[in-house]
């Protein structure tokens, strides 16, 4: 029952980072009804590794380099226990914004971004308009990665 407990509180915890981050991604990306607040203009530099196994059977495992907001490496897998992932690698994307975040469109013409900005405690590293990246059918729970921005590991919080 405990471990139950964990398991349920990880999951939750790990929605209300995703309901964080996809509403900074929206805001990044001008979408909802009202006003959007301007993303602060941090510059970001990040040597980032994070590979976690969540109770779940959530995985990722993520690399992510920027050097003065330049993405210069980028490897990112994520799965949802054995129903599907999805797979980015930068080679797939050009780099067409730095500031305030990072923003890199698909190199194949697709709608598919990646996103990148920080916050305070946390850079995070999303996605929008990706879902043929994915397979299984697991878009909608192909959540963001976070970094501690000091460590580079992944974002406890």
């Amino acid at each position: 029952m405990a471990a139950r407990v964990r398991s349920g509180a990880r999951r939750g915890a790990r929605a209300r980072l995703a309901a964080a981050a996809l509403l900074a991604a929206l805001v990044a990306a001008g979408c909802g009804g009202a006003r959007p607040t301007p993303i602060a203009d941090r510059p970001i530099d990040l040597a980032g590794r994070c590979a976690q196994t969540e109770e779940d059977g959530f995985r990722e495992d993520a690399t992510l380099t920027v050097r003065d907001n330049r993405v210069d490496a980028l490897s990112w897998q994520l799965w949802v226990g054995r129903r599907g992932g999805c797979r980015f690698e930068l080679q797939d994307f050009r780099q067409v914004r730095s500031r305030p975040s990072i923003e890199l469109a698909a190199r194949d013409g697709s709608a598919c971004k990646l996103m990148v900005w920080q916050e305070p405690r946390r850079v995070t590293l999303a996605h929008a308009g990706c879902e043929a990246r994915c397979t299984g059918g697991i878009y909608e729970e192909a959540w963001p990665v976070m970094f501690e921005p000091r460590t580079g590991a992944c974002a406890t919080r």
